[in-house]
């Protein structure tokens, strides 16, 4: 096969295969219970505290030994509010949105995987940014607490997304 024909094949395939799961992914995601719902709220909340340098806020969402993974570091719960209020005061806002929640909850633990769709603002514009993003929770006193969170922010550029491009060759080596 030609290597027009393969790109035009590889091309196809990929339009019908992602639109399908897209649709099939949305059409399984099932209304939230109400603890579903306060783990989303509690997510919302670390993310409005963050954004606003709300340091009580974000304290009162987080359990004592919180922790993030992002951006290749591990970050404590000062840590990261010391990272994003020396952001902020460099002229940089973030908007970050909990969508496509997956919500587990078993007894007074719970974990979410959701993408966070968001952006990043600075003094040369704005740029969309997504993240995969997950947290594991648990219920302290009466009310949810982070314990852990995980972000993987995906590559806006397609030159950056090697696993991507690694299956697309082997699609073309064919």
């Amino acid at each position: 096969m030609s290597s027009p024909s393969c790109i035009a094949l590889a091309i196809v395939i990929f339009e019908l295969i992602f639109p399908a799961n897209v649709s099939t992914a949305r059409a399984q995601q099932k209304p939230l219970r109400n603890d579903q719902r306060q783990i989303v709220d509690t997510i919302s909340a670390i993310f409005a505290a963050a954004r606003t340098d709300d340091v009580a806020k974000f304290d009162s969402v987080i359990a004592s030994d919180f922790y993030i993974f992002d951006g290749g570091a591990r970050f404590d719960g000062d840590a990261v509010m010391v990272f994003i209020k020396a952001q902020h005061a460099a002229g940089k806002r973030y908007e970050w949105n909990v969508t496509e929640p997956d919500v587990h909850v078993s007894g007074n633990t719970a974990w979410i995987t959701y993408t966070n769709k968001g952006s990043i603002t600075d003094s040369s514009g704005t740029m969309n940014q997504k993240w995969l993003e997950s947290a594991f929770l648990e219920k302290q006193a009466g009310a949810w607490k982070i314990v852990f969170m995980h972000s993987t922010r995906v590559p806006t550029q397609a030159g950056e997304n090697h696993a991507a491009l690694h299956a697309l060759s082997s699609i073309l080596a064919q």
